[in-house]
C-alpha cells in the first residue's frame, strides 16, 4: 500500500477514462454501442416504452369522464385563523388573501369549524361548514354566503 492510496483506510478504485483510445478498452463508442437512442446525446427512453410493442396504456380501453380537471377547490379558513380578526372588519375573500391566510380566491373560500369565536365577526365568502355557520352565530355573528 502507497501513502497516495491511504484514504481514511480503504482503497479506492480510480474512476473508469472512457473515450480514449481503442487500447484503453472503452474507445470509440465509450460504452455506448453502435448508433441507436441511447449511444445519442440526451437519448433516454420513456419508462412507458414497450419496444414498440403496443403499451399497456392504449391496450386498456378508456371509458367514463373524470372531473378531477375541472373540479372546484376553495381555499380554506378555519375558525382558529380568524381569532386575532379585528372585529370591525368583515371578513371577505379579498380581506383574507390581503391578510395572507389564502393563496388563491379563484374558485372562492370556505371557512371551517376548527377552533372556537370569542367576538362577534361578520363574515361574507363563499361557503361555510355546519359547525363554523354554528359557532359564528352563537358568538353574535353574521354569516352571509356570496356568489
Amino acid at each position: 500500500m502507497n501513502l497516495s492510496e491511504a484514504v481514511s483506510g480503504r482503497k479506492y478504485k480510480k474512476a473508469k477514462r472512457i473515450g480514449r483510445g481503442a487500447g484503453s478498452g472503452s474507445g470509440k463508442t465509450s460504452g455506448h454501442g453502435h448508433r441507436g437512442t441511447l449511444a445519442r446525446s440526451g437519448g433516454s427512453i420513456s419508462p412507458t416504452y414497450e419496444g414498440g410493442q403496443m403499451p399497456l396504456f392504449r391496450r386498456l380501453p378508456k371509458r367514463g369522464f373524470n372531473n378531477r380537471r375541472f373540479q372546484k377547490r376553495p381555499a380554506v379558513v378555519n375558525l382558529d385563523d380568524l381569532a386575532d380578526w379585528p372585529v370591525e372588519e368583515q371578513v371577505t375573500p379579498t380581506s383574507l388573501l390581503r391578510a395572507g391566510l389564502v393563496g388563491d380566491v379563484s374558485d372562492g373560500v370556505k371557512v371551517l369549524g376548527r377552533g372556537d369565536v370569542l367576538k362577534p365577526l361578520s363574515v361574507k365568502v363563499n361557503a361555510f361548514s355546519r359547525n363554523a355557520r354554528e359557532k359564528i352565530l352563537a358568538a353574535g355573528g353574521k354569516t352571509e354566503p356570496t356568489r
